[in-house]
């Protein structure tokens, strides 16, 4: 009867020992001889009639190398389940020798396994931290910026004749010349769609009254500003790291001109941007709004508070790791060594552990909260971001009715979809584990502006990544 021994040899790192008695393999052994036998085809014999002995003199070795491995799989497993030992990935084996086995000389063989055992997860006290919760100060500015863009949604394209606003639409061809005009052999040749006001001040009145295949001949370097430049050498395809670039001409040759018409501030316009709502002034909808922007900046400062809770739980639980062990097991994931290829040094799988151990954290920590918490995903939840994935898709709910069979049909076929629904899991289950993590926060409330919110932003940013 096989028997297992376990030995510690470092922190949540423990040396299995299996020895593994010849009646746990050689019956399994001999009776895989004989079903082999069976199945064997075999020139000069019936099917089913191959003699054992021959059966054994050509394939012993590997079916009795297989019947061992399995054994011992079986018997290690057995072990770990009874033990109840929570194991991270799987045992590593300990300079096991096939060689040593014997199919011609069955007798008891002894099997060292490495293991790494999970250790307790204690989160940490979410109450006891300092958190902020920042409230975004919606500014008639804010308000306008975002008027002014409705406006040109719902806004109308018309075709005048010539250039009289900086508004005005220019679709051209950029044409590569020398500096005098003359158009250069080979040379670039793009169409693009601008504003007049993304010109340079000192070019944009060169495009007052002119009309409809009219052109000027524009040097990069005065014709635009940085901001707008660095775009326009992109799109024409030249490096923007060549200083030499911005020194080309073009001819710029007007090839259509459009002056899009903001909608005025009516009550049609207002049943557009909010048909399910009966605004009647001007105030009732740039109260609205601000609302609708105070939502946005709410689910912002949200997530920030979120992404807050999630480094205090990163940063701040207690879990223990076989470091060692884990070394040991990344360098058994290496792809490259089933490829017979250069595996990965040790200093390299040293450079990968830090981030290796951090997202191994945030399992250990999200199973933890998910176990403790009984937090659950429901199939209907699944079937709702799946319709919502869908809607967004074809444009929004809005446009859609979502009785409509074929709708059904493609929900159906998304949710048979095993890597979509994993994934969703993944992102719903994730969503509701900073969900329970705001609601252990006791955050201070503190006024902020968008500037100074996103600016704070983008030093969390650099510092997290």
């Amino acid at each position: 009867m096989a028997t297992v021994t376990k030995e510690n040899i470092a922190l949540l790192n423990e040396k299995l020992t299996l020895k593994l008695d010849k009646n746990d393999y050689f019956p399994s052994y001999e009776k895989s001889l004989k079903e082999y036998s069976k199945k064997a085809n075999i020139p000069g014999f019936r099917k089913g009639m191959v003699p054992t002995n021959l059966i054994k003199k050509m394939h012993g070795a590997s079916i009795f190398t297989d019947e061992i491995l399995r054994s011992v799989d079986r018997e290690l497993m057995a072990y770990l389940e009874k033990e109840k030992l929570n194991i991270f990935a799987q045992p590593i084996p300990i300079d096991i020798n096939l060689q040593q086995l014997d199919f011609n000389n069955p007798t008891d063989y002894t099997f060292h396994f490495e293991i790494g055992t999970k250790g307790p997860v204690v989160i940490s006290d979410l109450a006891k931290g300092k958190f902020t919760r920042y409230k975004i100060t919606v500014t008639n500015t804010m308000i306008d910026d975002e008027v002014t863009r409705l406006q040109s949604r719902f806004g109308n394209m018309t075709e005048p004749e010539t250039v009289t606003s900086e508004e005005n639409v220019l679709n051209v061809n950029f044409i590569e010349t020398t500096a005098s005009g003359e158009e250069v052999e080979g040379g670039i040749k793009k169409e693009n769609s601008l504003l007049v006001k993304y010109f340079s001040e000192a070019t944009r009145g060169k495009w007052m009254g002119r009309k409809k295949d009219d052109s000027e001949v524009l040097q990069l370097k005065s014709a635009f500003d940085e901001k707008e430049r660095e775009w326009i050498v992109g799109d024409l395809g030249l490096n923007k790291e060549d200083v030499s670039s911005i020194d080309k001409y073009f001819k710029v040759v007007i090839v259509k001109l459009g002056l899009l018409e903001k909608k005025e501030m009516n009550e049609d316009f207002f049943k557009q941007v909010y048909p399910q709502l009966d605004l009647k002034s001007e105030t009732e909808f740039r109260e609205k709004i601000k609302e609708e922007i105070q939502k946005q900046c709410d689910a912002q400062s949200n997530n920030h508070l979120q992404h807050a809770a999630y480094h205090d739980l990163l940063d701040h639980s207690k879990i223990d790791f076989p470091e060692t062990f884990l070394k040991k097991w990344l360098k058994t994931q290496d792809e490259n060594a089933e490829k017979g290829k250069k595996i990965k040094t040790d200093e390299e799988i040293e450079n990968e552990f830090p981030t290796f151990i951090s997202q191994l954290r945030w399992t250990l920590i999200s199973e933890s909260i998910v176990s403790e918490n009984n937090i659950q995903v429901e199939s209907d939840e699944l079937r709702n971001f799946a319709k919502q994935q869908l809607f967004s898709y074809m444009g929004g709910m809005g446009l859609m009715d979502e009785d409509q069979p074929w709708i059904k049909d493609y929900l159906d076929k998304m949710m048979k979809d095993q890597k979509f629904m994993q994934e969703t899991y993944h992102r719903i289950q994730s969503q509701k584990i900073l969900e329970w993590a705001s609601s252990k926060i006791n955050a201070t409330e503190v006024e902020i502006s968008m500037e100074d919110f996103s600016k704070m932003q983008e030093e969390h940013q650099k510092k997290h990544h």
